[in-house]
């Protein structure tokens, strides 16, 4: 691997003064502050929001870094994973010269990132079964191809890339290999967490929205060697994590055993839940699955879409996406919203069965 980072860095990158914020300006205890004209008066909801947030969310980093036995200085946090995508544009890829390299169909906003930064898109399509075509990767990439974007587990299809696999790649690319690892945990497949420091242009996301359960507050990491960490923080704005999110994810962080159980009790709805699918005639053939979702494969996608729609059920339909002609993706409920879903494929089918026979 021909691996150099500097020369990956866009040149108005190397040369920015990154923001200084108030805080950052001072080291030490304080009783007073007038430095970053906040409203000394407090807030209407009687809580220290009045206050900018840690800019480096030094506590939650504390955590996660004892968590993922990892450096605090090799942990981004982000408004979601999805800041993280973009800054990696923002850090190495230069608009109408630079490319990026995705492997369809998985996760939409690689490609949305690469559109709003106005970067070229490169395509190697996953073999039929939804593995890595290494071929098609390898005749992919050029010398402007900055970044290739592996979501493992993936989304839409719900398979896990395997660990050797993919540092085979980090070992071939010269650019950043990014490693999507927003499902990571509903999955045997270990993370490629302990492989940073082993592979300088790797790159791992994960999210707090799917198994810790926290979309609402929007935080995701990217966690890679030091080098890489710096550019993030030199990048992002200087308040990127509010001080709500950074308050409910301490208190999260430090109940991990119940996000431990509720991932059990997700992955054993998604075995009960792939077992019944079977049963239906209008299932053609369920993907295997090491995420919190199941990708269907059906005798009409948007029919089912739009009856389960009228039953008042929402799943994902990913007919139109590349290799999912007639998928639907539909995520894993509790019990009650799992059983709701069978209930109405067989009024469907029901439905279905009797238009052939009149």
């Amino acid at each position: 691997m021909n691996f150099n980072l500097e020369n990956l860095v866009r040149e108005n990158i190397k040369r920015l003064t990154p923001y200084s914020s108030a805080r950052k300006e001072f080291s030490g205890a304080a009783r007073v502050f007038l430095d970053a004209n906040e409203n000394s008066f407090g807030s209407p909801l009687k809580r220290n929001y009045h206050r900018y947030p840690d800019s480096l969310q030094t506590e939650v980093k504390e955590i996660i870094a004892e968590m993922e036995n990892v450096k605090q200085s090799e942990i981004f946090v982000g408004n979601g994973s999805d800041e993280a995508i973009d800054l990696l544009f923002r850090i190495f890829c230069r608009p109408r010269k630079d490319n990026v390299l995705i492997c369809p169909p998985t996760y939409g906003m690689y490609q949305v990132a690469a559109e709003i930064n106005d970067v070229g898109i490169k395509r190697a399509n996953l073999t039929a079964d939804f593995q890595l075509d290494f071929q098609r990767i390898n005749q992919a990439i050029d010398e402007n191809t900055k970044l290739l974007f592996i979501c493992s587990p993936n989304n839409p299809t719900g398979n896990v890339h395997a660990k050797s696999e993919i540092l085979n790649l980090a070992k071939s690319f010269g650019g950043i290999l990014v490693v999507d690892e927003a499902y990571i945990h509903f999955s045997s497949e270990k993370s490629l967490v302990g492989e940073i420091n082993d592979f300088p242009n790797l790159v791992v996301l994960q999210t707090f929205s799917k198994a810790w359960g926290l979309a609402g507050l929007r935080v995701g990491l990217a966690l890679a060697n030091e080098e890489i960490i710096a550019l993030f923080n030199r990048v992002k704005p200087p308040y990127n994590v509010s001080q709500t999110a950074q308050e409910a994810l301490i208190e999260a962080l430090k109940n991990k055993s119940e996000v431990e159980k509720t991932i059990v009790e997700i992955v054993f709805e998604r075995e009960e839940l792939i077992e019944k699918l079977k049963g239906f005639s209008c299932v053609l053939k369920i993907y295997p699955s090491d995420a919190n979702f199941v990708l269907v494969k059906t005798t009409n996608a948007e029919e089912i879409y739009k009856f389960l729609l009228d039953e008042q059920i929402v799943v994902r339909n990913r007919t139109n996406v590349e290799l999912c002609a007639g998928c639907l993706r539909i995520t894993i409920g509790t019990p009650d919203e799992n059983e709701s879903l069978l209930k109405a494929l067989e009024k469907y089918q029901k439905l279905y069965e009797k238009s052939f026979i009149y």
